[in-house]
């Protein structure tokens, strides 16, 4: 283990790579303790592969600060690091008059957050762009793009591995107390083995399970509002038959609790629909072939040759959602706990989307929060 360590980063995410490779850029000796058997096998690589602009979130929200830095990071990363992306742009599209007044208040969001150079286009313009869908009016957001989030990992991986800090895969943390110094975590491995490591600053970037190890902090997550809400996100893959059906990302006006049934596809054109929004008690990857014919009807408003039958289930994810089910919008949860008499923890909990897109900020805030 990595001598003396300074910073314990719990959760080997984006997030917490991120994290641990903003820390050891600035000489911190940090050490990533994981309990999967590699990094970011959750939430991290279960996802869209999306490079959001900054259009949905709040005014001066964490989310819109963090979303239009980080992606700007982003791109600057890739480029650096030769990570496989592009910046092919995103639709977002009303299907129905009624939905003018929504795109409206995205088209002033956006633009207030810094989104980039958005433009509002009528039915003709958004048919010149993409043949094959049909839409009353949409949004233009030439800053969207798409990544390969599994290099983009391993990219952060290989710079804190080579800046001199390490990850310790296959290990839980079960216990997490005050210690003379700073925090002492009790850990465990898949094999058994129990291990105690003292250190003085503690990152809780646990994603599904950082309300967990809030409590085990002493925290009261019911009274802080940290408790995770985990919400599930199925995909299907579309049939190749269909060909290339859009040119760029398109995402309907959004829905409660998600930006809707929307069609991406990936660096080897690969075609998919989703996510959809579902809560869930317990974390299963499995997809319900059923929810075919609602994913197609949904997509149908926009891509009107979609039928069930060119829909293959293809995979799920969970987001760690702080927003409970019909409830108001919840920003990240970005903080140094001092003040809930835990100094030297960091809490990041509801880092959902667009926690992907905002790595890079979200650590860099982090990287200040511990400038001892």
């Amino acid at each position: 283990m990595t001598k003396d360590p300074e910073v314990a980063v719990i959760g080997a995410g984006i997030i917490g790579l991120a994290c641990g490779a903003a820390l050891a850029r600035r000489g911190r000796r940090v050490v990533l303790l994981e309990r999967h058997a590699s990094a970011g096998l959750e939430a991290s690589s279960r996802n869209s592969q999306v490079i959001h602009a900054g259009l949905y979130y709040p005014t001066g929200s964490l989310k819109a600060q963090c979303c239009v830095e980080g992606r700007e990071r982003l791109y600057r990363r890739c480029q650096k690091y030769r990570i496989p992306y592009r910046r092919i742009g995103k639709l977002v599209v009303a299907t129905r008059p009624q939905e003018a007044a929504s795109l409206e208040r995205i088209l002033e969001l956006g633009n207030a957050n810094g989104a980039g150079a958005l433009e509002m286009l009528d039915a003709a313009e958004i048919t010149r762009r993409e043949p094959r869908v049909r839409a009353h009016a949409g949004i233009w957001s030439p800053e969207s793009g798409i990544i390969d989030a599994h290099q983009l990992l391993s990219s952060y991986q290989a710079e804190l591995e080579s800046l001199g800090s390490e990850i310790i895969f296959r290990t839980r943390v079960e216990e997490l107390a005050p210690d003379r110094d700073g925090w002492r975590l009790d850990t465990r491995s898949e094999q058994g083995e129990r291990f105690t490591l003292r250190v003085p600053h503690v990152v809780n970037a646990a994603g599904l399970e950082a309300d967990r190890v809030a409590a085990l902090a002493g925290l009261d997550t019911a009274e802080l509002g940290y408790r995770v809400h985990p919400c599930k996100g199925d995909y299907f893959s579309v049939a190749p038959s269909l060909g290339e059906l859009t040119r760029h990302l398109v995402y309907p006006v959004p829905v409660a609790g998600g930006l809707g049934i929307h069609v991406t596809f990936d660096l080897g054109g690969r075609f998919r629909l989703g996510p959809d929004v579902e809560y869930v008690e317990r974390v299963s990857y499995e997809v319900d072939p059923a929810k075919a014919e609602r994913f197609a009807l949904a997509a149908r408003r926009y891509l009107p040759e979609i039928r069930a039958e060119h829909l293959s289930p293809e995979m799920a994810g969970i987001r760690p959602k702080l927003q409970e089910p019909g409830g108001a919008f919840r920003d990240f949860v970005i903080a140094e706990e001092s003040a809930h008499g835990a100094p030297g923890l960091i809490s990041l909990v509801g880092i959902e989307s667009p926690g992907l897109t905002s790595a890079g900020a979200i650590a860099e805030r982090v990287a200040a929060l511990l400038s001892f």
